[in-house]
């Protein structure tokens, strides 16, 4: 097999920095990939038993690669993949073949997508989370193409595009394979004048689509039907949101706020914390029993599992304002307390259940000491970064819980991200 084509033989440089010790040199050696590991790089060894670090080497290939040293570590440029995956595919995007890194997994079989997630999260768990024998299973199968409601973009000259792997270039396109079509025409044709960037979002239920513009809106044109709004009129107090429907309920999703790239993955997610939840919501032997639902964002899984039961009250915690007061919409007619303050913050109540969905940073030693004071009897953590969730398990394990399962729940497709929910009992 040849020069491997630009999208996979592309080093991703954290550091921003010019350093001598991050440029590449003139280093060549060969190595083997053993597997995948969080943030989507391929681990790999020299001959000499020495590891490196190779962005777009996949699982049992045999790569020469140029090394550079970054932060202690090394990583690895591809010059030429010398026995390749049986999973290396040419991505069906023209665009990765152009340098785009929006998908950093596109060179690989998308079921072998799946199988190497479930390796990187088991790994994370097993190494990071000190989970011996990790129980990893996977969950709903999603479509993988045409999924995305939300994407942030770079603009350049008005027109929107993704960045370039290892660049800040920005690459237009005249097509987005994982975009939603409402969101996808935007993306394409979409002029927006003087911006330096963009967050599109579309309620695929309502058909509802908003442009959030970086700095302002000036000189943008979209469609009619587009609530355009800049990031100045939001400092300035302006209001702007729109719908979706996830698990039978309607949500406000505000400018502003989080939410899940695609509601199918919201409604996997709902499922899945459901399933791990639903012996301990159906006990009535408690009275007034409490669910404690830190980092609520717009209310999803409070109102989700809460909604059409009886007896049962939520305590939601969540820092961002917009989210806040899209939560306190959502759940107007549920009996649930929405809390404005960080987790690290929060006078959490005693609970039964504790529903946890940090960002991808993880909660972290304070917030797990928070939230483990209220001595939920299960803990049920999602998170959208493998290593991180190691970090939190080991968290939660010295608190008193003991893990029982993980759910891999592909909401990236073609991407190195991926959701996972842990169930933890008290032990």
């Amino acid at each position: 097999m040849g020069t491997i084509p630009a999208y996979a033989a592309q080093v991703t440089d954290l550091s921003g920095s010019d350093r001598p010790s991050n440029r590449m040199s003139d280093r060549s050696v060969v190595v083997d990939v053993e597997r995948l590991v969080a943030g989507g790089v391929g681990l790999s060894r020299r001959d000499d038993g020495r590891v490196v670090l190779v962005d777009g080497g996949l699982p049992g290939e045999r790569l020469e690669v140029s090394v550079i040293e970054r932060r202690g570590s090394e990583h690895g440029r591809i010059i030429k993949v010398l026995a390749p995956s049986p999973g290396r595919i040419e991505p069906e995007c023209p665009h990765v073949l152009e340098g785009c890194g929006g998908c950093d997994l596109a060179h690989l079989q998308h079921g072998a997508q799946l199988a190497a997630k479930v390796d990187i999260v088991s790994d994370g768990l097993r190494r990071l989370g000190r989970w011996k024998k990790p129980v990893v299973r996977v969950g709903a199968s999603l479509d993988p193409w045409g999924f995305r409601t939300t994407l942030r973009a770079a603009v350049d000259g008005g027109r929107a595009g993704l960045r370039m792997a290892s660049s800040h270039d920005v690459l237009t396109l005249t097509s987005c394979a994982v975009a939603h079509p409402l969101l996808e025409e935007l993306l394409v044709d979409g002029d927006f004048g003087t911006a330096t960037e963009v967050t599109l979002r579309v309620g695929t239920a309502t058909g509802e689509r908003i442009a959030v513009v970086t700095p302002a809106a000036t000189g943008v044109r979209l469609p009619s039907d587009v609530l355009v709004i800049g990031v100045d009129e939001l400092k300035a107090g302006r209001r702007a949101w729109i719908h979706e429907e996830v698990a039978g309920r309607m949500w406000r999703i505000s400018a502003a706020s989080f939410f899940q790239t695609r509601p199918d993955g919201a409604a996997a997610l709902v499922a899945v914390v459901a399933e791990m939840a639903a012996d301990v919501l159906g006990d009535t032997s408690v009275d007034q029993p409490t669910l404690v639902d830190a980092y609520c964002g717009v209310g999803l899984f409070a109102g989700s599992l809460l909604a059409g039961r009886e007896g049962w009250r939520a305590v939601a915690a969540e820092r961002s304002r917009s989210s806040v007061a899209d939560a306190k919409v959502n759940l107007a007619d549920l009996d649930v307390r929405v809390v404005g303050t960080s987790i690290e913050r929060f006078r959490v109540p005693s609970a039964q259940l504790v529903v946890a969905d940090p960002s991808r940073a993880g909660l972290g030693r304070k917030a797990v000491k928070v939230l483990a004071s209220a001595e939920a009897e299960r803990f049920l953590l999602v998170s959208c970064d493998p290593a991180a969730a190691g970090r939190d398990l080991a968290l939660l394990v010295s608190e008193g819980y003991t893990p029982v399962e993980s759910v891999v729940v592909d909401m990236f497709p073609h991407t190195h991200h991926v959701e996972v929910v842990t169930r933890l009992d008290r032990v």
